[in-house]
């Protein structure tokens, strides 16, 4: 299995990150860590090549960091993100948030932000990974705008279930993280999207079990995404394995080690 979106780079992790990435080494391909902030980009390349075939990351700026980011900041973090080309898998993530982010001025900072970004993975052949938190219209609308049908689109967390159909005729792809098993629209999409269009994802440090007595969430927990998508679409774990970690490898052209 494959985690194609965590955050090792977040607090959560300071005290025993190295242990967490070893585990994960024995039972995971391959993850893909997400810098979601220009703060931790040099954490981030650093982990990555510490963990050279194993480790990657996408890299971009979070939505609901714009009220803190002035313009200066954001260009100087889109240049470095420019200039670590070689390092990363894909940009992002970047997208929309409306939960967080009510201010008509704020959101079209995100809108501005978002299309920058979009151009930059146009601009360096990455993929994009698409945050999108009550704002699926806008967020589906921006990236049509900009030409992104039938491209690298990745709707990570994707849960907005009556816009599905619209992912699928562009021909992007959606991940699936462990609120699968308390989501009802989250399970009816696992079941309407092609399974060959579907990443697996923990989003980790967030969505901790605390059932399990975990403080955080971990990558490892991407196996609970798995095994509920194989009871919905009636295949073998094996089969929703084997098939995501297929489409990791083919969406963000990964070179995995093993």
């Amino acid at each position: 299995m494959i985690d194609c979106h965590c955050h090792l780079e977040q607090k959560e992790y300071d005290q025993n990150r190295e242990q967490i990435i070893e585990q994960c080494e024995q039972k995971l391909r391959a993850l893909v860590t997400c810098c979601a902030h220009p703060r931790d980009l040099q954490l981030t390349l650093e982990l990555v090549k510490k963990h050279p075939g194993f480790l990657f990351c996408a890299i971009g700026i979070h939505p609901t960091y714009i009220r803190e980011s002035s313009e200066k900041e954001i260009g100087e973090a889109l240049k470095e993100i420019e200039k670590h080309k070689q390092d990363i898998v894909a940009i992002g993530e970047t997208g929309l948030d409306y939960y967080w982010v009510k201010e008509p001025e704020f959101r079209e900072k995100q809108k501005e932000l978002f299309r920058k970004l979009i151009a930059i993975a146009k601009k360096l052949a990455k993929p994009l990974v698409v945050h999108s938190r009550d704002a699926t219209e806008d967020t589906i609308s921006i990236l049509e705008e900009e030409g992104m049908q039938h491209q690298k689109v990745l709707m990570h967390l994707f849960s907005d279930r009556k816009n599905l159909q619209k992912i699928i005729d562009n021909g992007w792809f959606i991940s699936i993280g462990p609120g699968i098993r308390k989501s009802k629209d989250i399970r009816k999409i696992a079941r309407d999207m092609p399974l060959n269009k579907i990443l697996l994802e923990t989003d980790s440090p967030w969505f901790a079990q605390k059932e399990q007595g975990q403080e955080y969430g971990v990558p490892l927990n991407v196996k609970i995404a798995c095994e509920k998508i194989a009871e919905i679409k009636r295949v073998s774990i094996e089969e929703v394995e084997k098939q995501t970690d297929l489409n990791a490898i083919e969406f963000f052209n990964l070179k995995i080690k093993r």
